[in-house]
């Protein structure tokens, strides 16, 4: 992207976040999520891109808007074209419970810099920079477990790895266990821990199980810009999902993927921001005159940049007080 488009996409995320936010708590997570597909789709529309969705509201589904390739942008004949894959909302459950570590999220690269990824399963290994190079998918877990501790320079009872809480981690929960290192369990989203595995002081020293494909791309992408590490192997959970790989253009369906070949753009932008309090960015929280919002943006660029951001919006009201 010859462009820096970082800020616009930005208040792409902060726009889905706020609408998602004002229904925290609500119960009903297809209305939030709704919301923030919206919300994201109409700031979308005045970024000064070519952008076409590459991952978005489901392969399967026939969604009206951010579906699998919609274009967006203004489609200028001057600008860039962008390649996208969004989550308007990660951990619907999470917002519409009230629940802890929802977020808006999206990542960005020029054409062809991001995987065209099934809506399938992916078996996912993810660390931090100074576990690169100490661990391997294929690996007893014991294994990966000791590499990641040493690398580390501490015990493996030290260690806090972060699983899906699903009946078909039963296996791994208790290889991880018998190795002596803590769990968290988590009930949805599993975007946002593979980014707190590579940041320093979130307690997360790696994410292990299986999750869903084309969020694994975007982790890749936060991977990436962190200077971590990410093995993924896609999973074969239903008949039709050879087929469905295959007609995106995946000939290998067991073959190992990195965040190098998940997402290998040159100019790769990720941006989230908190939709609920999370252990890396905080939720959205309201006033009588407008909302605060705390996001993370990031790139490739040189030097490397990791941004918190934290935003205070103001409703175009007369005589406002904004309170911090």
């Amino acid at each position: 992207m010859p462009i820096d488009a970082s800020h616009h996409f930005l208040r792409v995320v902060e726009a889905a976040a706020i609408a998602a936010g004002r229904t925290t708590g609500n119960g009903d997570r297809k209305r939030s999520d709704h919301v923030a597909v919206e919300a994201m789709r109409d700031v979308l529309g005045n970024v000064p891109i070519r952008g076409k969705i590459v991952i978005g509201e489901g392969e399967r589904d026939e969604a009206p808007m951010l579906h699998i390739g919609e274009e967006v942008g203004q489609w200028e004949a001057a600008q860039p074209r962008v390649d996208i894959a969004v989550d308007p909302l990660e951990g619907t459950n999470l917002c519409a419970s009230g629940a802890p570590g929802s977020i808006a999220v999206l990542a960005a690269s020029e054409e062809g810099g991001l995987l065209h990824a099934p809506d399938c399963y992916m078996q996912k290994l993810v660390v931090g920079p100074r576990s690169r190079g100490r661990v391997d998918l294929d690996a007893p877990v014991a294994e990966n477990l000791e590499n990641i501790a040493d690398s580390l320079d501490r015990e493996v009872a030290d260690l806090l790895i972060v699983v899906m809480d699903r009946p078909r981690h039963h296996k791994l929960i208790g290889e991880i266990r018998e190795a002596g290192a803590r769990i968290q369990l988590i009930t949805d989203g599993d975007l946002s821990p593979g980014v707190s595995a590579c940041i320093t002081g979130t307690a997360v020293h790696a994410v292990m199980g299986i999750g869903a494909a084309p969020e694994g791309v975007i982790t890749a992408a936060a991977v990436r810009c962190l200077g971590g590490e990410m093995q993924g192997r896609l999973v074969e959970a239903n008949p039709t999902d050879k087929a469905r790989a295959a007609k995106m253009g995946i000939t290998d369906f067991d073959q190992r993927w990195t965040e190098l070949t998940l997402a290998p753009g040159n100019d790769l932008t990720y941006a989230a921001t908190g939709v609920t309090d999370g252990e890396l960015l905080r939720g959205v929280t309201f006033f009588g005159d407008g909302c605060r919002t705390q996001s993370l943006v990031m790139g490739l660029e040189q030097p490397r940049r990791v941004r918190f951001v934290d935003t205070i919006h103001v409703n175009d009201t007369p005589g406002l007080e904004v309170r911090i």
